[in-house]
């Protein structure tokens, strides 16, 4: 795909006239593939940045369907979409927003070898899952294909994201930041979630993931954005490489 008329010029002109981005920044995401995985809380924010801002293809992967209690937060969804997959209802929404845009839907989940193919098939994987054994799989594809992946979570009141991108050999991976195990009683069900707290999150996400295609700006690599909404404060903290990890370092 190429910027080659008026129409698409003036779609993306309020990003083509930032002086670092400009039209060869506008190609690169034009010419871009990105995973998500998982189309909820954050990544319903996340693909409709990413489509309207031009992402060329974006490969939607989620097992689930749309129930009345998702739509307080997940915005690609309407209460038309109940019972749908999510996968064909937010086909439906960004294809209104971006009729340009091509669009790969997987409504299964995403394991083992065919995780690693379409992971290895993306420039950057956005992670908007809501279990730990899904995040430590896609984390796993992300080092065996070194493609970026941008991570976030949100729950209660509370959000968090990152950038880890095994190209850098500096880079710190997902087990550097929780070991082989979690709490997988931490999700939007059982918890609970602000419904605006997910799409801040999930914004951001899609910001890290232009940055990266585009090479504007400097990613959240090595830094951990930690939100409190309670308080609507920001905490950054560093976040190395682990240099005993099983996983990305290097075992002495």
């Amino acid at each position: 795909m190429s910027l080659n008329d008026d129409q698409q010029l003036l779609r993306y002109s309020r990003q083509i006239m930032l002086p670092e981005f400009d039209i060869a920044g506008q190609q690169k995401l034009l010419d871009a593939s990105v995973l998500i995985v998982g189309l909820g809380g954050l990544g319903s924010p996340a693909a409709i940045y990413l489509a309207t801002s031009g992402i060329g293809h974006l490969i939607l992967a989620d097992d689930d369907r749309v129930e009345l209690s998702n739509l307080q937060r997940q915005i690609l969804h309407n209460d038309q979409s109940i019972g749908q997959t999510k996968v064909e209802s937010a086909t439906k929404t960004l294809r209104a927003l971006n009729p340009d845009l091509l669009i790969s839907g997987l409504p299964y989940r995403l394991e083992g070898q065919l995780l690693h193919e379409q992971v290895e098939l993306a420039d950057v994987v956005v992670d908007a899952s809501d279990n730990f054994t899904t995040r430590f799989a896609i984390n796993r594809a992300c080092l065996d294909t070194k493609t970026p992946l941008v991570s976030g979570a949100a729950i209660r009141m509370d959000g968090q994201v990152t950038v880890f991108d095994s190209r850098n050999p500096d880079s710190p991976c997902y087990h550097c930041l929780y070991k082989d195990t979690g709490d997988e009683n931490l999700s939007c069900s059982e918890n609970g979630v602000l419904a605006p707290l997910v799409g801040i999150i999930g914004s951001i996400q899609a910001l890290e993931v232009i940055k990266l295609i585009t090479g504007v700006g400097q990613p959240l690599m090595g830094r951990l954005l930690v939100l409190d909404g309670r308080t609507m404060s920001w905490r950054e903290l560093k976040l190395p490489k682990d240099s005993q990890c099983a996983h990305c370092g290097i075992i002495c």
